[in-house]
């Protein structure tokens, strides 16, 4: 983007670099630059090289520089993102929408051609692959061509994007997963532009955008709401943050992983509350972190609640970019701009926090997360117990309950290792063996059910490990827990143990790197021998497409209402995310999703209970097989290289025979097909004018929901697979199509029609507006209260012209940035969300929708006030907002049945200025496009 700055501070100067000179603007410039912690530096650059007066300022640039780090944030911003990174659920709905400007500004009477991007944008499509076909040599091949079948017009649509609009550039399938691609290739950390050099920064359509913070580089997830206006030049409107410094020291013990660490970490951020809030680790442990473990801590930053999670700039950035395959014209300048302008980490120099943490490296262990969230870590050596005490709350309570004298079995001694010794006395265990699917099932309800697959018979039972997947962006990135994972495979192969055959087992590495490393290393057919073979190159069983379990496994997890559980190394694990057949997700490094594959089920002790019985007909422990740290960097070091990384992107954005084929349309803007059931013209911008529409009062409004706390994205976006029995099942089969091409609902964002219908559709959330009932159902107050598909009854209402509420607990929308969550809850005809708390992009995406977002007064909820979704609302004082004026609440009224009324004050969570002009507007995308008409 062009920027002719103010420079109120004088901060212009040049930059030589070898050959080259750049244009910067130097911090030290201003007073005070000196002592905020690293990412504020970056904000304060983006201030000083985009000042124009009027929404960047020296006022603006004087507040950061003065950053009171104790003090709660009020001072907005406006920061300009260098770039825009997608992926291709939420990237698709992003070029659905500026397709649909393009026709907008053309209705309008302006140029269609001013709707492009203004940012570089890249999309990598990487959430399209679905892990059906697993455990077969040519499992890759075949899911890459399943995912061409399905998403034709969607890649096709992508393909015209990619020739229509100018710095758009598109990753095709089957390269990598969008965050593992960035940190690897796309990320600058230092951007050069119309003769300026300055910090890469970036916004990402998804939450894990934060990824690349391990490389020093500022950038996190948001709404593809927000994305869309990033890519047109508007800047991302924020409070200056509080910003947390998290201290490293120490390193890392033996037997301990990247995954661990990072779980840790989160269990602790949650902890202490970073929602909104940046964090920053410095000290003398960050330079013993490797780039890799940088950017699996960064990862996790949707799941601690900040908004990112960042490591500086150090001689480990220079040389993972060297070792990456960047331009030695690149590495120099990145060294030579970070020195020059302060951002070069020094661990003698502590910047000022709002608050710190500590942590010792040398006291992490081994660890899972779950059943359902990431943030409930679990000491590795309590997994049975916890698994045991959360088993209750999934399983039927008349299931039978064992009472085997565990006392009584034949004991095999635990190993003495010291990464796995167990607390305790420790526990003994059966060996595993085809016939049994759990360990002694003692002290639990359990349900065995015997299930006949590929000619061998066993039994399943609660617990019953269904899905062990090496998969997401988290840890497929990083060499150390992914070589770790292959050598523990090759070290069981060797003794003679496999997976249990009810494990569904699939490897979906984040780049083609990954396999060349292993291929490098001898590796792969060890994984191959477990069932581990590449499934496809995606996010696959992380955002729920594991594809489905075999049909008998199927069939007796259904028969019997089992509840087994998916062991994945990704970073997400609620309910019903993963696959609908699976009640409980845990969390686990890639070597110990290999071991629980071995076990085959949840109810063991893994760390002192043998994993199985080797061919030599003695157990085979964990400890036994668990690679040790110099095995891990030895192989890293053979098999790893500049090169690899070169010649697996030289043509990233060519694509194979496949993409190339693609019949592609051409033209300026978009010829819809009126029979498509996956791209469709949404209807944001129908009878849209210039002038706004005053905005109004709610009267007469509905509840559609009462939700309890932590309703994440996941409940309200839609996602996974669609059921022909729903309401987007039902239009899919009026509209012709098939059910085995139903496809899921992330590869079908382009179509509002079917979005809206899976609306708040998660099987597993819960209306308390009905009682015991799961899945996307309500009471239709048009109907006396009858119970309905909450798609239906939002119609309804609609045709009544009712307008609707939703009532909710604590973080609100908290999980992935999904714009869907917000753009479905907008065209159900909500017009207000009530809370006690909301997650941070889910609140402004809603205003981006134009949604009032509302908070219960402080220390009162739905049920403190009396309210059960019942009653009749209005919203009164809300008009304020037409004077240019935010109210900071807005009169609630609620009135029953019988007429009596609960009142309160709604706290409006409208935050900033540009925030209140979106929601004056109807939203983000009619403010845009009425700024680009009258540019």
């Amino acid at each position: 983007m062009t920027t002719a700055s103010k420079d109120s501070f004088g901060a212009r100067a040049t930059l030589n670099v070898g050959d080259a000179s750049y244009e910067v603007f130097r911090l030290d410039a201003v007073e005070g630059s000196e002592r905020l912690p690293y990412s504020l530096k970056i904000l304060l650059e983006n201030l000083l090289r985009t000042e124009d007066g009027a929404n960047i300022t020296a006022d603006h640039v004087r507040a950061l520089a003065n950053w009171d780090p104790a003090a709660e944030p009020s001072t907005e911003i406006q920061f300009t993102p260098g770039r825009v990174v997608m992926q291709d659920f939420t990237g698709v709905p992003c070029v659905v929408d500026l397709a649909t400007m393009r026709e907008a500004v053309t209705t309008l009477g302006g140029d269609p051609s001013k709707v492009n991007p203004l940012a570089p944008a890249e999309l990598v499509i990487d959430h399209s692959v679905i892990a059906d076909i697993f455990g077969r040599p040519d499992a890759f091949e075949t899911n890459v061509d399943l995912e061409y079948q399905r998403n034709k017009e969607r890649y096709q649509f992508l393909r015209w994007g990619q020739t229509a609009f100018d710095e758009f550039k598109v990753v095709p399938p089957g390269t990598g997963i969008v965050h593992q691609v960035n940190i690897e290739h796309l990320a600058r950390v230092v951007m050069t532009r119309n003769g300026q050099a300055y910090p890469d920064t970036l916004v990402g359509t998804d939450s894990h955008t934060t990824m690349v913070n391990g490389l020093g580089v500022l950038g996190w997830g948001v709404g593809g709401i927000e994305a869309e206006a990033a890519m047109l030049g508007q800047p991302v409107s924020m409070l200056i943050p509080r910003v947390v410094g998290f201290k490293l020291h120490g390193e890392l013990p033996a037997g301990a992983t990247a995954t661990d660490l990072v779980l840790t970490i989160t269990e602790m951020l949650r902890k202490q509350g970073v929602v909104g809030k940046f964090v920053e680790f410095y000290g003398s442990g960050v330079s013993a972190v490797p780039l890799a473990n940088r950017a699996t801590i960064g990862n996790m930053s949707p799941e601690f609640g900040s908004t990112a999670a960042m490591f500086p700039i150090d001689a480990e950035t220079i040389e993972y970019l060297r070792f990456t395959g960047r331009s030695a014209d690149q590495v120099a300048l990145v060294e030579a701009y970070a020195k020059e302008q302060g951002l070069w980490h020094d661990p003698s120099i502590e910047p000022v926090f709002s608050e710190t943490l500590e942590l010792d490296l040398a006291t992490i262990v081994p660890s899972i997360a779950g059943p359902k969230r990431p943030q409930d870590r679990i000491q590795l050596t309590d997994a049975k117990a916890a698994f045991r005490a959360a088993l209750g709350t999934y399983a039927p309570a008349t299931d039978t309950t064992s009472t085997v004298d565990e006392a009584s079995e034949e004991s095999f001694p635990a190993s003495d290792s010291p990464a796995f010794a167990a607390s305790g006395n420790g526990s003994s265990g059966k060996p595993f063996d085809s016939h049994s699917a759990a360990a002694t099932a003692e002290g639990r309800v359990s349900k065995p059910t015997t299930v006949t697959l590929d000619g061998q018979t066993f039994e399943l039972d609660h617990g019953a490990v269904a899905i062990a997947a090496i998969t997401s962006c988290t840890n497929t990135s990083n060499p150390s827990v992914m070589i770790g994972a292959a050598l523990l495979a090759k070290k069981a192969v060797e003794r003679g143990l496999n997976r249990k055959p009810w494990v569904k087992t699939t490897l979906a590495p984040g780049s083609k790197v990954v396999m060349d490393y292993y291929d490098r290393a001898g590796l792969t057919p060890y994984l191959d021998k477990l069932g581990f073979n590449l499934v496809g190159y995606g996010c696959t069983t992380c955002i729920g497409n594991s594809g489905p379990l075999q049909d008998e496994i199927s069939a007796g997890v259904q028969e019997s209402d089992l509840a087994v559980v998916s062991v994945l190394s990704g970073n997400r694990n609620f309910e019903g995310r993963i696959n609908p057949d699976i009640k409980m997700n845990y969390l686990a490094s890639p070597p110990l999703v290999v071991a629980y594959a071995l076990a085959g089920s949840m109810d063991i002790d893994i760390t002192t209970e043998p994993l199985g019985i080797g061919s030599d007909g003695q157990p085979v422990h964990l400890a036994d097989i668990w690679p040790t740290p110099q095995e891990i960097s030895d192989t890293i070091a053979s098999a790893m290289s500049a090169e690899s990384f070169a010649s697996s992107y030289k043509d990233v954005f060519a694509g194979d025979e496949r993409w190339q084929s693609l019949p592609t349309p051409t033209g300026k803007t978009f010829e819809w097909d009126p029979q498509s059931t996956y791209v469709r013209k949404p209807p944001y911008f129908e009878g849209m004018t210039m002038e706004t529409t005053p905005v109004t009062d709610i009267e007469g409004a509905r509840v559609l929901a009462v939700l309890g706390d932590s309703v994440t994205t996941d409940h309200i976006s839609p996602a996974g697979a669609i059921k022909a029995d729903t309401p987007a099942g039902k239009y899919l089969t009026e509209h012709g199509v098939e059910r085995r091409d139903f496809n899921s609902y992330g590869s079908r964002r382009g179509n509002h029609e079917v979005m809206i219908r899976g609306t708040f559709a998660n099987i597993r959330l819960r209306n308390m507006l009905l009682d015991d009932v799961q899945g996307g159902y309500t009471r239709d107050f048009t109907k006396n209260g009858e119970q309905a598909f909450i798609y239906d009854a939002a119609e309804n209402y609609a045709a009544a012209g009712i307008g609707l509420v939703i009532l909710a607990g604590k973080e609100y929308g908290s999980g992935s940035s999904r714009d869907w969550a917000a753009k479905g809850t907008s065209l159900l005809g909500v017009r207000a969300v009530i809370a006690e708390s909301f997650e941070r992009i889910h609140r402004s995406n809603l205003i981006g929708m134009g949604v009032l977002p509302l908070q219960f007064p402080q220390g009162e909820t739905a049920a403190s006030l009396g309210l059960d979704g019942t009653e009749t609302f209005a919203i009164t004082g809300v008009t304020a907002l037409n004077d240019g004026e935010t109210p900071r609440t807005v009169k609630v009224s609620a009135t029953k049945a019988d007429g009596s009324t609960v009142e309160f004050d709604g706290l409006v969570r409208i935050d900033t200025p540009g925030e209140a002009d979106y929601y004056r507007n109807g939203g983000i995308m009619q403010y845009v496009l009425r700024k680009m008409v009258n540019s």
